[in-house]
């Protein structure tokens, strides 16, 4: 019994052994089977092919299913930005992703903006139509349209983001915009300040307070830019004024809790103030003397520390030295400074600089402007030697042209060490000019003129002039084209057409017309000296002429045909030719009239001008002019004198000195005259930005010498003088200038003017 029941325990043993065995083995299969996927299945997409978005998958048919291959996956598919939304599962041994494409964008649009156009905006953004849209780039361009009105000082300035939905799955995004008011500067505060006042310190910096009457200025709102520039603005004032070692510790903007204002507080510190000690010259190149250089050096011993005049006399040796002929040459200043006596010696040590040539030229910021015109002003080309005289002067020339506002000339390293790339970059100005003037006098009352001008024709650098003068006493009529660059040559060639009558009853007893055109020709001679040369043919009239005009007058009475040719040389150094700070301009001409027609005389003319910088915004300059009219074999006709006053001599009206009818008091005009005196151009305290300059200004010149004879001409040689003070404005409607000028030495026949102003626009 016993044998029994041991072989029913096998038997049983044995039964479940087979049994765990048979399900342990399918357990197994069944767990081969599902942990391999078979096959993948995309589903939600609209626009994305299936095949594309398996492609960023880290798992597909034939893998084992992994966690983590899943994980990265999803990753890479929100990577895109093409889905809003991604799920992975398991069906069977199918894989299934679930997406949720993100929608395409059909029209972008801006609202509420009043102050930034859509255009610069849209050129913010980065999304655009048939774009793919996210709520992470729609957020990225919130705040990059909110930093552009914090740049134009609109910190209170809001965007929010709407979105309409549109059938396949796309949508219109609109950005509603609260501009909110101008975040103006309440106050800025200066800490640590002992040797300079907050007043001083606030007009070395660009930023400004704001004040009610600063409405053309944008300097009274907070940017985080200007503050930076601020910074280094404090810093060279008071190295320009010998503080070496001054810091500016910190500059700080707190904006109020309203978001309307902002109080900006500097922090500094001075230092000592340091004066030159020794200053010396040293030069490493072989044959170069510095004896040749010592004049250039503008840092002397015992004047206070500058560091301004230090970088200048590191350009004027520069330059110098490339004018020599050396164009390779390296200059650095040697610091040797003395705290204890409060002293710094320098020694400008001139070493052989590495032969380095202009790889490139980069032109930006010419909208108008074509690349040429500014390139063949260049005295450097790409492949020349670099020359720092010659980039000097070729930045001089282009700002000549009057093109420009700016013109920003900067260097940096090439594809290899002995390249350079030049940088000029370029703020274009209003070329074209829409100008009126007037004037008053107690005897001509109210004179005016309109003249259209555009001087940069095309972006060509071309000049076209028409000039349409309407008054009582004046119908003028002038057309005028200068090609600058004639066949690609530096040649001007030009053309004038002029119709001119004038009534000069008031002050000569005539009515005069003149008709004809003008050949012009021009080019250089030398670097600074050029040479302009021309031919005109005019007819000239004197008609109108009263009986009880004076028998100087009544002589001259008809017409005459003139025909002349005449040259002009120009020796002309000034860094600006419109608004000239420093420099020389030399100018000779001559005009000879007889080769055909019936007039004939010999004219000579001659210019001087020389410019002073005195400081960063004061100007001296000195003008001086004079000319003389022979006749060959005949008396000077009166319309071929010389008339000066009104704009040609500040205090006496037009035609108001020189030779004159006693009896009648017509001016006859002169043979020879000269004027000149100088005048003092300065800022009048206000901020740059007004263009707003006062002038001081004195004259002094005469008129005389005229063929006619009598007892009844009244001709004196005397010394005449006037003194006076002026403004000009550069204002948003135009160029406005204002001049007040009293006579000082005058004759008793003299006609005095004392105001006279012009104003005008451009475009």
């Amino acid at each position: 019994m016993g044998g029994s029941r041991g072989l029913d325990w096998r038997r049983i043993l044995g039964l479940v052994a087979a049994v765990m065995l048979v399900f342990a083995t399918q357990t197994a299969r069944a767990q081969s089977a599902s942990g391999v996927i078979s096959e993948v299945i995309v589903e939600g997409n609209q626009r994305i092919e299936a095949a594309t978005i398996t492609s960023y998958l880290a798992i597909g048919p034939g893998d084992r299913y992994n966690r983590g291959r899943i994980n990265r996956s999803l990753k890479a598919l929100f990577a895109t930005g093409l889905f809003a939304d991604v799920s992975f599962r398991l069906q069977g041994n199918a894989l299934v992703v679930q997406v949720v494409e993100n929608p395409i964008i059909n029209r972008l649009a801006f609202e509420g903006n009043k102050r930034i156009k859509d255009e610069l905006l849209q050129a913010e953004v980065q999304l655009r139509p048939r774009v793919v849209y996210t709520r992470t780039r729609v957020q990225n361009d919130v705040q990059r349209i909110v930093q552009i009105y914090r740049r134009s000082g609109r910190f209170a300035a809001t965007v929010e983001p709407k979105v309409i939905q549109l059938e396949q799955n796309r949508v219109d995004l609109v950005f509603e915009i609260r501009e909110g008011p101008l975040t103006h500067i309440r106050k800025i505060n200066f800490v640590g300040n002992k040797r300079y006042s907050d007043s001083k310190l606030a007009g070395a910096i660009a930023t400004t307070e704001w004040r009610w009457y600063t409405f053309f200025v944008d300097t009274d709102t907070y940017d985080p830019d200007r503050l930076t520039f601020d910074r280094e603005m404090l810093r060279r004032y008071y190295l320009k004024n010998g503080y070496a070692d001054m810091r500016v510790v910190s500059a700080v903007a707190e904006l109020t809790r309203d978001r309307k204002d902002f109080f900006i507080t500097f922090t500094v510190e001075e230092g000592e103030q340091y004066d030159f000690d020794k200053v010396d010259i040293v030069a490493k190149i072989k044959k170069l003397d510095t004896a040749l250089l010592e004049d250039q050096i503008l840092t002397e011993e015992g004047e206070t520390y500058n560091a301004e005049l230090v970088e200048k006399t590191i350009e004027q040796l520069t330059f110098e030295v490339g004018r020599l002929g050396y164009a390779f040459v390296d200059i650095r200043p040697r610091v040797k400074r003395d705290r204890k006596n409060r002293k710094i010696a320098i020694t400008y040590e001139i070493n052989e600089g590495p032969r380095v040539y202009v790889e490139r030229i980069n032109i930006t910021g010419n909208v108008r402007t074509l690349d040429k015109v500014i390139r063949r002003e260049f005295r450097l080309a790409e492949g020349d030697a670099f020359n720092a005289a010659k980039l000097r002067r070729s930045r001089q020339r282009v700002r000549k042209l009057g093109f420009f506002d700016t013109v920003d000339v900067s260097q940096e390293k090439g594809s290899a060490p002995d390249r350079t790339v030049i940088n000029v970059n370029v703020q274009e100005r209003s070329t074209g000019e829409l100008t009126f003037g007037a004037g008053y006098s107690t005897t001509e009352s109210l004179l005016g003129n309109i003249s259209l001008r555009e001087r940069n024709l095309l972006g060509k650098g071309q000049d076209l002039k028409i000039a349409v003068s309407i008054s009582g006493r004046r119908q003028q009529f002038d057309l005028g084209f200068t090609e600058p660059y004639f066949l690609d040559r530096e040649v001007s060639a030009g053309f004038d057409i002029f119709r001119t009558k004038t009534d000069f009853q008031d002050e000569s007893r005539f009515d005069q017309a003149v008709t004809g055109f003008r050949l012009r020709a021009g080019f250089p001679l030398t670097e600074f000296l050029r040479t302009d040369v021309n031919y005109t043919l005019s007819n000239d009239s004197i008609e109108n002429v009263p009986s009880d005009a004076s028998i100087f007058v009544k002589s001259a009475q008809g017409e005459e045909l003139t025909s002349s040719i005449g040259y002009t040389l120009t020796y002309d150094q000034r860094d600006d030719a419109l608004e000239p700070s420093e420099g020389s301009l030399y100018q000779f001409g001559q005009d000879l009239a007889g080769l055909a027609g019936d007039v004939h005389y010999l004219q000579s003319r001659f210019t001087y001008g020389q410019y002073f910088p005195l400081t960063d915004d004061v100007v001296l300059s000195l003008l001086f002019k004079t000319g003389y009219i022979v006749g060959l074999g005949e008396d000077v006709r009166l319309n071929d004198r010389f008339y000066i006053g009104g704009g040609s001599f500040r205090g006496f009206a037009f035609r108001g000195i020189g030779p004159r009818d006693s009896s009648t008091s017509d001016a006859l005009g002169g043979n020879f005259y000269y004027v000149g005196g100088p005048e003092l151009t300065f800022p009048l305290g206000l901020p740059e930005e007004y263009g707003i300059l006062g002038r001081v200004f004195s004259e002094v010149g005469s008129l005389t010498v005229n063929d006619d004879d009598g007892p009844t001409v009244t001709d004196s040689a005397a010394i005449r003088a006037s003194a006076g003070v002026g403004l000009s404005w550069r204002s948003p409607f135009g160029p406005i200038r204002i001049d007040l000028a009293l006579p000082v030495l005058k004759e008793e026949e003299d006609k005095t003017e004392s105001f006279r102003f012009s104003f005008g626009t451009r475009f």
